[in-house]
């Protein structure tokens, strides 16, 4: 399952990783765009609102479920079909690194119709073309909606691009995640 944010993200990801149980039984990948100068502390501020443990992934680190591994500042996190993390700092897609575009096609590539991708409050358009990834694998696609999102830009980027099948509020998200984990279908 990966998530992608920009701008606004930190409440929005506080809010559906805060709201998942300790027995949420997924792989979760996250791109959230992040000054690169500084050093990151989300591990610690997500992870103070989370049941579930989350940690910065490291290159070649094998993926748990039940975890949440946060893209590093300045780094592509992709997804191996063996089940490890990569890390590059190959150049900017979208102009940002970490790029939810390379996230969602290695997710898609990875787990096919188990994939899952949601895309969060954020500026720009990152992520609409990873979403095409999931979905032409079948995998499920959700965005954030509008009155619920801080910034519009990447969701609405994610909607118009024609793969999304929910449009959710952020307080929705959570429960709908549980439900496609559970192989059930949101309302």
């Amino acid at each position: 399952m990966a998530i992608a944010a920009s701008a606004g993200g930190v409440v929005a990801l506080t809010n559906v990783l805060g709201h998942l149980p300790a027995t949420f039984g997924a792989i979760m990948v996250v791109v959230q765009h992040l000054d690169p100068r500084h050093r990151s502390l989300m591990p610690q501020v997500i992870g103070r609102h989370s049941k579930l443990p989350v940690v910065l992934a490291m290159d070649g680190m094998e993926l748990e479920r039940g975890h949440v591994y946060l893209a590093p500042p300045d780094r592509h996190l992709l997804v191996n079909r063996d089940g490890t993390a990569s890390l590059t700092q190959t150049e900017l897609v979208n102009f940002v690194r970490p790029s939810a575009d390379l996230l969602f096609e290695s997710v898609a590539a990875a787990y096919g119709e188990r994939a899952i991708a949601v895309v969060l409050t954020g500026a720009g358009k990152d992520g609409s073309m990873g979403v095409t990834a999931i979905k032409e694998r079948s995998g499920t696609v959700i965005a954030q909606d509008e009155s619920s999102s801080e910034f519009f830009s990447m969701p609405s980027a994610a909607i118009k691009s024609g793969a999304v099948d929910f449009v959710l509020s952020l307080d929705e998200i959570p429960a709908a995640l549980q439900m496609l984990l559970a192989g059930e279908v949101p309302d």
